[in-house]
């Protein structure tokens, strides 16, 4: 499994956030949701939740209406992930196990989307508050020596017109 390259990031990151401890003190390291949120906050200056978000998975085809709407004509199998602002729940396509850097690529940038709605970040269009997910995710993804043209084929024109305000 290529998770484990994930293993120098992620101890990493928690020994960097763990305070001296004692001999009567037990630390437990944090979720790799929380150094998630740990990793976006100190590289793209977004500020921790106060919750963290929630979980699920759906058929390819509820994501597309989560993401896009039921009159879209986007495929099923175009949508990985979706965050819902309403529910602060983010849905990944069935099947999603987090066990490769290409699939926890989605979880950043959903994670993106939880941040900013816990901070109440207000955008000009949907497509504005894409930037820094596009952004981070493919910093995520560059950790492991890959990026976002080669995991999902999405190209810096791509990302263009998916993050353009046309109204």
């Amino acid at each position: 499994m290529r998770i484990v390259a994930a293993i120098p990031v992620v101890a990493a990151l928690w020994f960097a956030t763990t305070a001296h401890v004692t001999s009567a003190e037990v630390k437990l390291p944090p979720s790799l949701l929380h150094v998630i949120e740990m990793w976006l906050s100190a590289n793209f200056d977004l500020p921790p939740a106060a919750n963290a978000p929630g979980l699920a998975t759906l058929p390819a085809s509820k994501l597309v209406e989560i993401r896009y709407g039921l009159a879209s004509g986007v495929a099923p199998g175009d949508v990985v992930a979706a965050y819902d602002d309403a529910s602060r729940t983010i849905f990944f396509q069935d099947g999603w196990s987090g066990y490769s850097p290409e699939e926890l690529s989605a979880l950043v940038h959903e994670m993106v989307h939880h941040l900013q709605a816990s901070a109440d970040m207000v955008f000009a269009c949907p497509g504005e508050r894409e930037v820094l997910a596009y952004r981070a995710q493919d910093a995520w993804l560059r950790l492991f020596g890959t990026d976002l043209e080669s995991a999902y084929s999405i190209d810096r024109g791509t990302v263009l017109v998916a993050t353009a305000c046309t109204h």
